[in-house]
C-alpha cells in the first residue's frame, strides 16, 4: 500500500465472540486471530483488498476507526499537531517491522496511523 491508503478499519465491540459471529454471518467475512495477535480478530472483505479488526470497546474508543498507512508516523504526527489535531496514542511497535499511532482530528474523529517498514 502507498502513503495515504486506508489499510483497515477497527471496529470496537463489547463481546468479541458475538461480534465475530455477527459480522461473519452478515457480510461473509472470514474472521480469525493471527498468531501473536490473540484478542484482536482480524477480518478480510471478500474482495481481498479491504479488511480490519474487531477490538475491545474502551473509553475514548466507541466508534469505528480507519487506519491510514503513512511513509513516516513521526512526520505525520508532527503535522497532526501543526494542523490542530491531537496525538492520543504515540508511535508504538506492532512488531519488529511495523508501528501504529492514533490521533484525533480537529473535529474529534479518531484516525489510526500505520507504518510498515524495516526502518524505525
Amino acid at each position: 500500500m502507498a502513503h495515504g491508503d486506508i489499510t483497515h478499519v477497527e471496529i470496537p465491540v463489547s463481546d468479541l465472540a458475538a461480534a465475530t459471529g455477527f459480522y461473519s454471518r452478515l457480510f461473509g467475512w472470514q474472521i480469525s486471530e493471527a498468531p501473536g495477535f490473540e484478542g484482536y480478530p482480524m477480518w478480510r472483505a471478500p474482495n481481498q483488498i479491504s479488511g480490519g479488526a474487531l477490538t475491545a470497546r474502551e473509553e475514548g474508543f466507541t466508534q469505528p476507526r480507519s487506519v491510514v498507512e503513512v511513509d513516516s508516523i513521526d512526520d505525520a504526527l508532527a503535522k497532526v499537531s501543526e494542523l490542530g489535531g491531537k496525538v492520543t496514542m504515540p508511535k508504538g511497535p506492532i512488531d519488529e517491522t511495523s508501528w501504529y499511532a492514533v490521533f484525533v482530528d480537529p473535529d474529534g474523529n479518531q484516525i489510526g496511523l500505520y507504518q510498515g517498514t524495516t526502518q524505525a
